[in-house]
């Protein structure tokens, strides 16, 4: 039920804001809203999907012949249109793994303080 404005109610709020109860906040930055963003609304797993495939897509240069890809407990599961280029993926993989986990962690929109946060540990190429 709504609470009834009385002079009693608006005599509180005026007595919480002199009192700095309720004020003026310390000013953030962006980065550390849009981090305080991600986690309040629990984005960091999808989000760390997506820097995942993008990183895949630009170190494995095969994003034009990548039918589907997904990525589960830090093994990325790439499906490739293409057997002569799924063949060379696979000589290079260890190569191509250690390069995605450095994309990553230079990237800023990688979580990587969450619970769930999970570099590319395998590739598989199907």
């Amino acid at each position: 039920m709504a609470e009834k404005k009385t002079a009693g109610t608006y005599r509180r709020r005026l007595e919480a804001v002199s009192t700095g109860a309720i004020g003026k906040q310390e000013a953030k930055g962006m980065d550390e809203l849009i981090s305080a963003y991600i986690k309040e609304m629990k984005l960091a797993s999808g989000l760390n999907s997506q820097r995942v495939f993008a990183a895949w897509d630009e170190v494995s240069g095969a994003a034009r012949y990548t039918i589907g890809r997904y990525f589960r407990n830090g093994t990325l599961y790439c499906t490739i249109g293409s057997s002569v280029v799924r063949t060379q993926l696979n000589f290079q993989k260890d190569l191509i793994l250690h390069k995605i986990n450095d994309f990553l962690a230079a990237d800023d929109l990688f979580v990587k303080d969450s619970r769930n946060t999970h570099f590319v540990k395998n590739i598989i190429l199907q």
